[in-house]
């Protein structure tokens, strides 16, 4: 897994956050091959498998994989239903899909790198694979900005293009002329901030995550009492993460939602 020079601290942390990239036509294009397999993978394998469930549901009373998947279902709708009082035909839909993809992405994080680490190379022949796709800052840009782009249709769909620029130019300030730029440059702030934070929220939570238990694992290399203490404190950051694995998965669907809630309401 790792050749003599990456047996130090800096280079074990820079080992496994090395992506299996592949540079495009230019510079500026480079695809994660690691990031995007296992995102598709991920959601085949979920999806499919609530697919599944649901193919076989049945009225009467439910097996425990029914009443797991309904119980998911119900606890979604009713989230979303709380935020958003339109038809959520959509929008549950899009918040189910967002909050189980989100989390299984995060639930990488619980696999042992170093054991994945050989699996990828003396099994699949790669050198450098990284497993959890929302450690990945391409990943969650790539998700915020496709709620944003949702976000800017709902808008233009329910106000009109023009009650959309208009509203752009004209609030929350007023409709003078003179205040139509403090209103756009106070509009633009917010349409920019929106998929910043929702993305680096998600990004910055899992991906120190990830750092830490890189940190944590590294004590193994000091002996015995390093082995036992990493092992332990591992351990406990690995339960904790499952609250934060969760928690972000579920910020990041209430986001969604909140996001286009908003685009359905005026100021």
């Amino acid at each position: 897994m790792a050749t003599g020079h990456e047996l130090t601290p800096t280079g074990y942390i820079k080992h496994h956050l090395t992506f299996n990239a592949q540079a495009g036509e230019t510079p500026f294009w480079t695809w994660h091959l690691d990031t995007v397999v296992t995102s598709v993978v991920l959601g085949i394998l979920t999806f499919g498998f609530l697919a599944w469930v649901v193919s076989g549901a049945t009225s009467g009373v439910p097996n425990k994989r029914q009443a797991f998947v309904e119980l998911l279902v119900e606890f979604v709708n009713d989230q979303a239903r709380s935020i958003f009082h339109g038809d959520l035909r959509f929008i549950a839909p899009l918040a189910l899909t967002v909050f189980v993809w989100v989390f299984f992405m995060n639930a990488m994080d619980f696999l042992p790198i170093d054991i994945m680490a050989l699996i990828y190379k003396h099994v699949l022949g790669l050198e450098y694979w990284r497993s959890v796709p929302t450690a990945d800052v391409n990943t969650t840009f790539a998700l915020a900005l496709t709620v944003w782009f949702l976000m800017i249709f709902f808008a233009i769909k329910v106000k009109g293009i023009g009650g959309f620029i208009h509203e752009l130019f004209c609030a929350p300030f007023g409709g003078n002329p003179v205040l139509w730029p403090f209103n756009f440059l106070f509009n633009l702030v917010e349409y920019v901030s929106k998929p910043l934070s929702h993305s680096l929220r998600l990004y910055g939570n899992i991906y120190a995550g990830e750092i830490i238990f890189m940190l944590l694992g590294l004590w193994a290399a000091t002996g015995v009492a390093g082995t036992i203490f990493g092992g332990i404190l591992s351990a406990g950051w690995a339960i904790f993460h499952i609250l934060i694995v969760g928690l972000q998965a579920f910020i990041f669907m209430m986001l969604t939602v909140v996001y286009i809630a908003m685009a359905h309401e005026g100021h």
